[in-house]
Protein backbone atom coordinates (compact mmCIF):
# COMPACT_ATOMS: atom_id res chain seq x y z
CA UNK A 1 0.00 0.00 0.00
CA UNK A 2 2.78 2.38 0.90
CA UNK A 3 4.50 1.79 -2.43
CA UNK A 4 1.27 2.43 -4.36
CA UNK A 5 0.78 5.73 -2.55
CA UNK A 6 4.32 6.81 -3.40
CA UNK A 7 3.86 5.87 -7.04
CA UNK A 8 0.67 7.90 -7.19
CA UNK A 9 2.43 10.92 -5.75
CA UNK A 10 5.26 10.50 -8.24
CA UNK A 11 2.86 10.50 -11.19
CA UNK A 12 0.91 13.52 -10.05
CA UNK A 13 3.36 15.90 -8.40
CA UNK A 14 6.98 16.97 -8.45
CA UNK A 15 8.47 15.88 -5.13
CA UNK A 16 11.24 17.25 -3.00
CA UNK A 17 14.58 15.60 -3.70
CA UNK A 18 14.53 13.41 -0.59
CA UNK A 19 11.02 12.12 -1.31
CA UNK A 20 11.82 11.50 -4.96
CA UNK A 21 14.84 9.36 -4.12
CA UNK A 22 12.78 7.28 -1.69
CA UNK A 23 10.10 6.70 -4.31
CA UNK A 24 12.67 5.75 -6.93
CA UNK A 25 14.24 3.15 -4.68
CA UNK A 26 10.84 1.72 -3.76
CA UNK A 27 9.88 1.41 -7.42
CA UNK A 28 13.20 -0.25 -8.23
CA UNK A 29 12.72 -2.72 -5.39
CA UNK A 30 9.17 -3.48 -6.56
CA UNK A 31 10.42 -4.09 -10.09
CA UNK A 32 13.16 -6.35 -8.74
CA UNK A 33 10.65 -8.40 -6.78
CA UNK A 34 8.45 -8.74 -9.85
CA UNK A 35 11.37 -9.85 -11.99
CA UNK A 36 12.51 -12.37 -9.40
CA UNK A 37 8.94 -13.62 -9.14
CA UNK A 38 8.84 -14.20 -12.89
CA UNK A 39 12.06 -16.18 -12.77
CA UNK A 40 11.01 -18.18 -9.72
CA UNK A 41 8.05 -19.41 -11.72
CA UNK A 42 10.59 -20.98 -14.07
CA UNK A 43 12.38 -22.76 -11.22
CA UNK A 44 15.18 -20.29 -10.51
CA UNK A 45 16.00 -19.52 -6.90
CA UNK A 46 17.58 -16.47 -5.35
CA UNK A 47 20.18 -18.73 -3.76
CA UNK A 48 21.15 -20.17 -7.13
CA UNK A 49 21.79 -16.70 -8.48
CA UNK A 50 24.40 -15.77 -5.95
CA UNK A 51 27.05 -17.35 -8.14
CA UNK A 52 30.51 -16.69 -6.72
CA UNK A 53 29.96 -13.95 -4.18
CA UNK A 54 33.32 -14.47 -2.50
CA UNK A 55 32.82 -11.61 -0.07
CA UNK A 56 29.93 -13.18 1.77
CA UNK A 57 31.60 -16.58 1.78
CA UNK A 58 34.95 -15.42 3.12
CA UNK A 59 34.00 -12.59 5.46
CA UNK A 60 33.41 -13.54 9.10
CA UNK A 61 29.76 -13.43 10.06
CA UNK A 62 28.20 -11.31 12.77
CA UNK A 63 24.92 -11.98 14.57
CA UNK A 64 21.77 -11.14 12.62
CA UNK A 65 21.15 -7.41 12.55
CA UNK A 66 24.84 -6.65 13.05
CA UNK A 67 26.22 -7.98 9.77
CA UNK A 68 29.23 -6.76 7.91
CA UNK A 69 28.65 -4.55 4.93
CA UNK A 70 28.29 -6.89 1.95
CA UNK A 71 29.99 -6.11 -1.35
CA UNK A 72 27.90 -7.28 -4.30
CA UNK A 73 30.74 -7.89 -6.74
CA UNK A 74 31.33 -11.39 -8.13
CA UNK A 75 34.82 -11.02 -9.51
CA UNK A 76 35.98 -14.64 -9.60
CA UNK A 77 33.27 -15.69 -12.04
CA UNK A 78 33.87 -12.76 -14.42
CA UNK A 79 37.62 -13.39 -14.45
CA UNK A 80 37.36 -17.14 -15.07
CA UNK A 81 34.57 -16.77 -17.66
CA UNK A 82 36.63 -14.25 -19.63
CA UNK A 83 39.71 -16.47 -19.64
CA UNK A 84 37.64 -19.43 -20.88
CA UNK A 85 36.23 -17.56 -23.89
CA UNK A 86 37.61 -18.12 -27.40
CA UNK A 87 40.49 -15.81 -28.30
CA UNK A 88 38.51 -13.92 -30.91
CA UNK A 89 35.89 -12.98 -28.31
CA UNK A 90 38.50 -11.99 -25.74
CA UNK A 91 40.13 -9.74 -28.33
CA UNK A 92 36.82 -8.05 -29.04
CA UNK A 93 36.13 -7.49 -25.33
CA UNK A 94 39.64 -6.06 -24.89
CA UNK A 95 39.01 -3.62 -27.74
CA UNK A 96 35.94 -2.40 -25.86
CA UNK A 97 38.24 -1.25 -23.05
CA UNK A 98 37.91 -4.11 -20.55
CA UNK A 99 41.05 -6.13 -21.30
CA UNK A 100 43.27 -4.54 -18.63
CA UNK A 101 40.84 -4.88 -15.73
CA UNK A 102 40.03 -8.47 -16.69
CA UNK A 103 43.74 -9.33 -16.61
CA UNK A 104 43.85 -8.60 -12.86
CA UNK A 105 43.61 -11.72 -10.71
CA UNK A 106 40.74 -11.34 -8.25
CA UNK A 107 41.72 -10.72 -4.65
CA UNK A 108 39.92 -10.84 -1.35
CA UNK A 109 37.40 -8.01 -0.87
CA UNK A 110 38.28 -6.44 2.48
CA UNK A 111 34.76 -5.80 3.74
CA UNK A 112 35.59 -4.23 7.15
CA UNK A 113 38.00 -1.86 5.40
CA UNK A 114 35.33 -0.82 2.89
CA UNK A 115 32.83 -0.40 5.70
CA UNK A 116 35.19 1.98 7.51
CA UNK A 117 35.66 3.98 4.31
CA UNK A 118 31.94 4.16 3.62
CA UNK A 119 31.26 5.58 7.06
CA UNK A 120 33.48 8.55 6.18
CA UNK A 121 31.67 9.35 2.91
CA UNK A 122 30.09 12.82 2.85
CA UNK A 123 27.34 13.20 0.27
CA UNK A 124 27.42 17.01 0.09
CA UNK A 125 30.99 17.18 -1.16
CA UNK A 126 31.27 13.70 -2.71
CA UNK A 127 34.39 12.94 -0.69
CA UNK A 128 35.73 10.89 2.19
CA UNK A 129 36.33 13.07 5.24
CA UNK A 130 39.61 12.02 6.83
CA UNK A 131 41.44 13.56 9.81
CA UNK A 132 43.86 15.24 7.39
CA UNK A 133 41.16 16.51 5.00
CA UNK A 134 39.15 15.43 1.99
CA UNK A 135 40.05 12.35 -0.04
CA UNK A 136 38.47 11.83 -3.48
CA UNK A 137 39.08 9.05 -6.02
CA UNK A 138 39.80 10.79 -9.33
CA UNK A 139 39.93 9.84 -12.99
CA UNK A 140 43.70 9.61 -12.64
CA UNK A 141 43.21 6.92 -10.01
CA UNK A 142 40.74 5.06 -12.24
CA UNK A 143 43.10 5.12 -15.24
CA UNK A 144 46.18 4.00 -13.29
CA UNK A 145 44.54 1.41 -11.08
CA UNK A 146 42.00 -0.21 -13.42
CA UNK A 147 43.13 0.59 -16.96
CA UNK A 148 39.53 1.45 -17.87
CA UNK A 149 39.22 4.26 -20.44
CA UNK A 150 38.32 7.55 -18.76
CA UNK A 151 38.17 9.65 -21.92
CA UNK A 152 35.64 9.15 -24.69
CA UNK A 153 31.93 9.33 -25.31
CA UNK A 154 29.78 9.80 -22.19
CA UNK A 155 27.79 6.77 -21.10
CA UNK A 156 24.34 8.16 -21.85
CA UNK A 157 21.56 6.96 -24.10
CA UNK A 158 18.01 5.80 -24.50
CA UNK A 159 16.06 4.43 -21.55
CA UNK A 160 12.84 2.49 -22.16
CA UNK A 161 9.82 1.48 -20.13
CA UNK A 162 9.99 -2.01 -21.69
CA UNK A 163 13.16 -3.71 -22.95
CA UNK A 164 11.48 -6.93 -24.10
CA UNK A 165 12.21 -6.49 -27.82
CA UNK A 166 15.76 -5.26 -27.17
CA UNK A 167 16.65 -8.23 -24.97
CA UNK A 168 15.12 -10.63 -27.49
CA UNK A 169 17.22 -9.11 -30.28
CA UNK A 170 20.52 -8.53 -28.49
CA UNK A 171 20.77 -11.46 -26.03
CA UNK A 172 18.29 -14.09 -27.19
CA UNK A 173 14.83 -15.57 -26.53
CA UNK A 174 15.87 -17.48 -23.41
CA UNK A 175 16.08 -14.20 -21.47
CA UNK A 176 12.44 -13.26 -22.09
CA UNK A 177 10.79 -16.69 -22.10
CA UNK A 178 7.95 -16.81 -19.60
CA UNK A 179 8.47 -13.22 -18.49
CA UNK A 180 5.65 -10.71 -18.18
CA UNK A 181 5.95 -7.38 -19.95
CA UNK A 182 7.26 -4.84 -19.31
CA UNK A 183 10.77 -6.22 -18.74
CA UNK A 184 13.15 -3.72 -17.18
CA UNK A 185 15.75 -5.86 -15.44
CA UNK A 186 17.47 -9.22 -15.79
CA UNK A 187 18.26 -11.63 -13.00
CA UNK A 188 22.05 -11.96 -13.18
CA UNK A 189 21.86 -15.71 -12.69
CA UNK A 190 20.21 -16.03 -16.11
CA UNK A 191 23.33 -14.64 -17.82
CA UNK A 192 25.64 -17.27 -16.35
CA UNK A 193 23.02 -20.00 -16.71
CA UNK A 194 22.79 -19.28 -20.46
CA UNK A 195 26.41 -20.42 -20.91
CA UNK A 196 26.30 -23.41 -18.58
CA UNK A 197 27.61 -21.65 -15.45
CA UNK A 198 24.47 -21.64 -13.32
CA UNK A 199 25.31 -21.68 -9.62
CA UNK A 200 29.02 -21.74 -10.36
CA UNK A 201 30.94 -20.32 -7.43
CA UNK A 202 34.41 -20.65 -6.02
CA UNK A 203 34.64 -22.90 -2.99
CA UNK A 204 36.35 -21.70 0.21
CA UNK A 205 39.31 -24.09 -0.35
CA UNK A 206 39.36 -23.84 -4.14
CA UNK A 207 42.23 -21.94 -5.76
CA UNK A 208 41.59 -19.48 -8.56
CA UNK A 209 43.25 -21.77 -11.08
CA UNK A 210 41.13 -24.73 -9.96
CA UNK A 211 38.02 -22.60 -10.21
CA UNK A 212 39.02 -21.47 -13.71
CA UNK A 213 39.54 -25.08 -14.80
CA UNK A 214 36.00 -25.92 -13.66
CA UNK A 215 34.51 -22.89 -15.41
CA UNK A 216 36.37 -23.69 -18.64
CA UNK A 217 35.03 -27.24 -18.57
CA UNK A 218 31.46 -26.13 -17.89
CA UNK A 219 31.31 -23.16 -20.30
CA UNK A 220 28.89 -23.92 -23.13
CA UNK A 221 28.34 -21.15 -25.68
CA UNK A 222 25.98 -23.35 -27.67
CA UNK A 223 25.05 -22.14 -31.13
CA UNK A 224 24.73 -18.46 -30.20
CA UNK A 225 26.54 -15.99 -32.41
CA UNK A 226 29.85 -14.44 -31.48
CA UNK A 227 28.21 -11.06 -30.89
CA UNK A 228 25.58 -12.52 -28.55
CA UNK A 229 28.25 -14.39 -26.60
CA UNK A 230 30.22 -11.17 -26.15
CA UNK A 231 27.11 -9.22 -25.13
CA UNK A 232 26.12 -11.90 -22.60
CA UNK A 233 29.54 -11.78 -20.96
CA UNK A 234 29.82 -7.98 -20.92
CA UNK A 235 26.28 -7.67 -19.52
CA UNK A 236 27.36 -9.98 -16.68
CA UNK A 237 30.56 -7.94 -16.23
CA UNK A 238 28.44 -4.81 -15.85
CA UNK A 239 25.95 -6.33 -13.41
CA UNK A 240 28.38 -8.31 -11.28
CA UNK A 241 31.44 -6.07 -11.26
CA UNK A 242 31.73 -2.63 -12.84
CA UNK A 243 28.16 -1.44 -12.22
CA UNK A 244 27.08 -3.80 -9.46
CA UNK A 245 24.08 -2.68 -7.44
CA UNK A 246 22.62 -3.76 -4.12
CA UNK A 247 20.50 -6.45 -5.75
CA UNK A 248 20.94 -9.49 -7.98
CA UNK A 249 19.40 -7.59 -10.89
CA UNK A 250 20.88 -5.66 -13.80
CA UNK A 251 18.92 -2.79 -15.29
CA UNK A 252 18.41 -3.55 -18.98
CA UNK A 253 19.45 -0.02 -19.95
CA UNK A 254 23.06 -1.22 -19.91
CA UNK A 255 22.33 -3.80 -22.60
CA UNK A 256 21.36 -1.06 -25.08
CA UNK A 257 24.96 0.20 -24.93
CA UNK A 258 26.05 -3.11 -26.46
CA UNK A 259 23.99 -2.92 -29.64
CA UNK A 260 27.02 -1.73 -31.60
CA UNK A 261 30.08 -3.46 -30.18
CA UNK A 262 32.44 -1.20 -32.09
CA UNK A 263 30.77 1.90 -30.61
CA UNK A 264 31.06 0.31 -27.16
CA UNK A 265 34.83 0.70 -27.44
CA UNK A 266 34.49 4.49 -27.61
CA UNK A 267 32.76 5.00 -24.24
CA UNK A 268 34.44 6.46 -21.15
CA UNK A 269 33.72 3.37 -19.04
CA UNK A 270 36.09 4.39 -16.25
CA UNK A 271 34.35 7.72 -15.70
CA UNK A 272 30.96 5.97 -15.70
CA UNK A 273 32.22 3.40 -13.18
CA UNK A 274 33.37 6.18 -10.83
CA UNK A 275 30.10 8.09 -11.16
CA UNK A 276 28.11 4.91 -10.51
CA UNK A 277 30.20 4.22 -7.39
CA UNK A 278 29.63 7.75 -6.09
CA UNK A 279 25.89 7.46 -6.65
CA UNK A 280 25.62 4.27 -4.58
CA UNK A 281 27.88 5.11 -1.63
CA UNK A 282 25.30 7.34 0.02
CA UNK A 283 22.20 5.21 -0.44
CA UNK A 284 24.03 2.07 0.67
CA UNK A 285 25.26 3.73 3.85
CA UNK A 286 21.82 4.21 5.35
CA UNK A 287 19.50 1.79 3.60
CA UNK A 288 21.23 -1.56 3.98
CA UNK A 289 24.32 -3.52 4.93
CA UNK A 290 25.26 -4.10 1.27
CA UNK A 291 26.85 -1.68 -1.13
CA UNK A 292 27.03 -1.43 -4.88
CA UNK A 293 29.66 -0.21 -7.28
CA UNK A 294 33.09 -1.56 -8.15
CA UNK A 295 34.32 -1.78 -4.56
CA UNK A 296 37.67 -3.51 -5.32
CA UNK A 297 38.77 -0.27 -7.00
CA UNK A 298 37.85 1.67 -3.86
CA UNK A 299 39.78 -0.80 -1.73
CA UNK A 300 43.02 -0.54 -3.74
CA UNK A 301 42.62 3.23 -4.02
CA UNK A 302 42.64 3.37 -0.23
CA UNK A 303 45.69 1.11 0.03
CA UNK A 304 47.50 3.32 -2.49
CA UNK A 305 46.69 6.63 -0.86
CA UNK A 306 47.30 5.81 2.79
CA UNK A 307 49.20 2.73 4.03
CA UNK A 308 46.74 0.78 6.11
CA UNK A 309 44.72 -2.38 5.65
CA UNK A 310 45.61 -5.92 4.63
CA UNK A 311 47.04 -5.17 1.18
CA UNK A 312 50.71 -5.40 0.22
CA UNK A 313 52.45 -4.96 -3.12
CA UNK A 314 53.84 -8.10 -4.71
CA UNK A 315 57.62 -8.24 -5.08
CA UNK A 316 58.93 -7.54 -8.57
CA UNK A 317 55.61 -6.10 -9.77
CA UNK A 318 56.89 -2.68 -10.85
CA UNK A 319 56.04 -3.26 -14.52
CA UNK A 320 52.59 -4.82 -14.04
CA UNK A 321 49.64 -2.83 -15.39
CA UNK A 322 47.07 -1.85 -14.42
CA UNK A 323 48.30 -1.05 -10.91
CA UNK A 324 45.53 -3.07 -9.24
CA UNK A 325 47.42 -6.14 -10.44
CA UNK A 326 50.35 -5.28 -8.18
CA UNK A 327 48.46 -5.82 -4.95
CA UNK A 328 48.05 -8.93 -2.86
CA UNK A 329 45.35 -9.00 -0.19
CA UNK A 330 45.21 -11.50 2.62
CA UNK A 331 41.74 -12.77 3.62
CA UNK A 332 42.88 -13.62 7.16
CA UNK A 333 41.06 -11.25 9.57
CA UNK A 334 43.67 -11.96 12.26
CA UNK A 335 46.27 -9.94 10.35
CA UNK A 336 46.76 -6.70 12.25
CA UNK A 337 45.85 -3.57 10.31
CA UNK A 338 48.62 -1.05 9.86
CA UNK A 339 47.81 2.48 10.93
CA UNK A 340 48.00 5.37 8.52
CA UNK A 341 51.12 7.32 9.36
CA UNK A 342 51.62 9.10 6.06
CA UNK A 343 49.26 10.04 3.26
CA UNK A 344 50.64 9.39 -0.22
CA UNK A 345 49.60 12.31 -2.42
CA UNK A 346 51.56 11.35 -5.54
CA UNK A 347 51.53 7.55 -5.68
CA UNK A 348 52.09 7.36 -9.45
CA UNK A 349 55.40 9.20 -9.72
CA UNK A 350 57.80 7.45 -12.06
CA UNK A 351 55.06 5.55 -13.88
CA UNK A 352 55.39 5.61 -17.69
CA UNK A 353 52.35 6.33 -19.84
CA UNK A 354 53.57 4.20 -22.76
CA UNK A 355 52.38 0.91 -21.25
CA UNK A 356 49.10 2.35 -19.95
CA UNK A 357 46.81 3.55 -22.77
CA UNK A 358 44.05 4.70 -20.42
CA UNK A 359 46.50 6.98 -18.59
CA UNK A 360 47.99 8.43 -21.77
CA UNK A 361 44.58 9.16 -23.29
CA UNK A 362 42.99 10.40 -20.08
CA UNK A 363 45.79 12.68 -18.83
CA UNK A 364 44.17 15.89 -20.24
CA UNK A 365 41.23 15.27 -17.85
CA UNK A 366 43.22 14.70 -14.66
CA UNK A 367 43.12 18.37 -13.58
CA UNK A 368 39.57 19.11 -14.71
CA UNK A 369 36.33 19.77 -12.85
CA UNK A 370 33.94 17.23 -14.39
CA UNK A 371 30.50 15.69 -14.20
CA UNK A 372 30.61 11.88 -14.23
CA UNK A 373 27.80 10.45 -16.36
CA UNK A 374 26.42 6.92 -16.15
CA UNK A 375 23.09 6.72 -17.95
CA UNK A 376 20.49 8.25 -15.58
CA UNK A 377 23.05 9.42 -13.02
CA UNK A 378 25.22 12.53 -12.94
CA UNK A 379 27.80 12.92 -10.18
CA UNK A 380 30.17 15.82 -9.53
CA UNK A 381 33.92 15.24 -9.22
CA UNK A 382 34.95 17.98 -6.75
CA UNK A 383 38.64 17.96 -7.59
CA UNK A 384 38.98 21.41 -5.99
CA UNK A 385 38.67 19.85 -2.53
CA UNK A 386 41.73 17.68 -3.08
CA UNK A 387 43.70 20.68 -4.32
CA UNK A 388 42.92 22.49 -1.11
CA UNK A 389 43.83 19.47 1.00
CA UNK A 390 47.19 19.24 -0.74
CA UNK A 391 48.08 22.54 0.91
CA UNK A 392 48.12 24.61 -2.25
CA UNK A 393 47.13 28.27 -1.98
CA UNK A 394 43.37 28.52 -2.11
CA UNK A 395 40.82 30.52 -0.12
CA UNK A 396 38.21 28.77 1.98
CA UNK A 397 35.72 27.03 -0.29
CA UNK A 398 32.05 26.32 0.32
CA UNK A 399 30.92 23.11 -1.38
CA UNK A 400 27.88 24.89 -2.77
CA UNK A 401 30.15 27.33 -4.61
CA UNK A 402 32.33 24.75 -6.29
CA UNK A 403 30.40 24.71 -9.53
CA UNK A 404 27.78 22.66 -11.32
CA UNK A 405 25.46 20.41 -9.40
CA UNK A 406 24.90 16.78 -10.26
CA UNK A 407 22.09 14.41 -9.49
CA UNK A 408 21.55 10.68 -9.27
CA UNK A 409 18.27 9.03 -10.08
CA UNK A 410 17.94 5.27 -10.51
CA UNK A 411 14.38 4.68 -11.59
CA UNK A 412 12.16 3.17 -14.24
CA UNK A 413 10.22 5.41 -16.58
CA UNK A 414 6.62 5.35 -17.77
CA UNK A 415 7.75 6.07 -21.33
CA UNK A 416 10.89 5.91 -23.44
CA UNK A 417 13.28 8.82 -22.96
CA UNK A 418 16.76 9.87 -23.99
CA UNK A 419 18.53 11.36 -20.99
CA UNK A 420 21.32 12.71 -23.19
CA UNK A 421 18.91 14.80 -25.26
CA UNK A 422 17.10 16.12 -22.18
CA UNK A 423 20.40 17.18 -20.59
CA UNK A 424 22.29 18.30 -23.65
CA UNK A 425 24.27 20.98 -21.82
CA UNK A 426 25.55 18.41 -19.31
CA UNK A 427 26.68 16.07 -22.08
CA UNK A 428 28.33 18.99 -23.88
CA UNK A 429 30.14 19.91 -20.65
CA UNK A 430 31.71 16.44 -20.60
CA UNK A 431 32.64 16.53 -24.28
CA UNK A 432 34.29 19.92 -23.82
CA UNK A 433 36.46 18.51 -21.03
CA UNK A 434 34.88 20.36 -18.12
CA UNK A 435 36.79 23.22 -16.51
CA UNK A 436 40.43 23.29 -15.47
CA UNK A 437 41.11 23.39 -11.73
CA UNK A 438 43.89 25.88 -11.02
Amino acid sequence: MRTREKRGILRGHRQLEEEEEEVDMAMAEEEEEAAVGDILEEGETAEDDEGGDETEAEAPRRPKGKGWMRSRVTWDLCWAWYRALPEVQKTQIARMGFGHILSVRPFHVDVPYLEALRERWEEDCKAFIMPWGHMIPTLEDVAYLTGLPVQGEPVVGLERRDYYDDILELLGPEFVAGRRRPIRSILLGLLSEAVGLRGRRRGPLETLDEFYTGVRGALDLGDRSEERSVRTFVACLFGRLLFATQSSQMNCKFVLLLRDLEQAGRYAWGAAMLGHLFSLLTSSSWRSQSTGGFTPFLQIWGYTRFPMGRGVQVEGCQTMVPLMARWEVTPDPRVADRRAEDVVWSPYQGEADASQPAVAAGRPLFDRHLLLLCLGTCEVLYLELVVRTLGWDQPAVEVTSLGREGHSRRRFFAEDRDWGEEHGSTVAYWREGGEQVL
